[in-house]
């Protein structure tokens, strides 16, 4: 009897107690994305609470720009531990934690090795990489930005390799990749119709590899200025000889002006173009008077002169 009563005391003391500890835990939930910025994970970085229950570490954060999971149960002991509650409503298994870093693309690696290849080489270079998708990561509190520590490149085969640090003081990675020599091409900077004549406003300057230039590519604005496109030209592209012609001063079927000159003669007569011809070309012309074939250089619209050879005769 005398020890039911003492159980009975012990109960009624301690339950208060208890009572009094599962009140005491703060209800928190969970932060919808997760996402840290430091080295360590902490309760703050899990939850929306301050003080210095946000300052408990849980776990080393994964490497700048990657993720780890931490285990649920986990969680919820050490959150318990520092009168915090979570429920875990959603019934998660594992949480999902990424790093938060400066990223260095692909574009700025490669742009990097130009410069470098361009200092060294003296020749502008268009670098790729063998991984297109290639990025690395610094933390977001790191010093510096990325730098280069070694470069070997082959000019022949155009193969390079570069250990380069995400950041100052950072483990270097190894990066490859080919690097095309280029040129600087004069190019349309508009569409440009067939039959229209380009002028100096018309020519911009692209960057273009040299593998991939034809050998009668045009590289001289000067050859581009005043001629005629022969077809419907588009911007941005290398052109070439055959896409241009000097303006017609003829066209097939017009009337023209045929001269024969020597000292002391001048003679004029009227024929039909045979065939389209620009201004210093040389074209075939029917003498509409005696109906005979000849060639001549057109010198002017509507005129062409007559030489002075055998086939030239009226």
């Amino acid at each position: 009897m005398i020890r039911t009563s003492l159980i009975a005391l012990a109960c009624l003391t301690t339950a208060p107690f208890a009572t009094s500890s599962a009140l005491a835990a703060e209800a928190v939930v969970l932060r919808e994305t997760i996402r840290v910025d430091s080295a360590q994970i902490t309760l703050g970085d899990l939850f929306d609470i301050t003080g210095e229950q946000a300052d408990i570490v849980l776990a080393r954060a994964p490497a700048p720009g990657s993720r780890t999971a931490l285990d649920v149960n986990y969680v919820r002991r050490i959150a318990l531990e520092n009168d915090l509650d979570w429920a875990n409503a959603g019934g998660l298994r594992r949480l999902s934690i990424e790093r938060a870093s400066r990223v260095v693309s692909a574009d700025t690696l490669a742009d990097m090795l130009e410069g470098e290849l361009f200092a060294s080489e003296g020749r502008v270079h268009d670098v790729q990489l063998s991984n297109t998708a290639m990025a690395l990561h610094a933390p977001l509190d790191s010093i510096g930005g990325p730098e280069i520590h070694d470069l070997s490149f082959d000019s022949r085969s155009g193969m390079l390799a570069a250990e380069i640090a995400p950041y100052h003081g950072a483990q270097t990675v190894r990066v490859t990749g080919r690097a095309y020599a280029t040129i600087e091409l004069p190019v349309l900077a508009r569409p440009v119709a067939s039959g229209q004549e380009i002028t100096a406003s018309d020519i911009t300057w692209i960057s273009h590899r040299s593998d991939r230039l034809r050998p009668d590519a045009i590289l001289d604005p000067e050859a581009l200025i005043g001629m005629e496109a022969r077809r419907a030209l588009r911007p941005n592209e290398p052109l070439r000889g055959y896409d241009l012609q000097r303006p017609l001063m003829v066209e097939r079927g017009d009337l023209v002006v045929l001269m024969f000159e020597v000292p002391g003669i001048q003679l004029t007569v009227r024929a039909r173009a045979m065939e389209d011809a620009a201004d210093g070309e040389v074209a075939r012309f029917v003498n509409l008077q005696s109906n005979r074939t000849v060639e001549a250089l057109v010198d002017g619209p509507g005129r062409a002169r007559v030489g002075t050879s055998p086939s030239a005769s009226f």
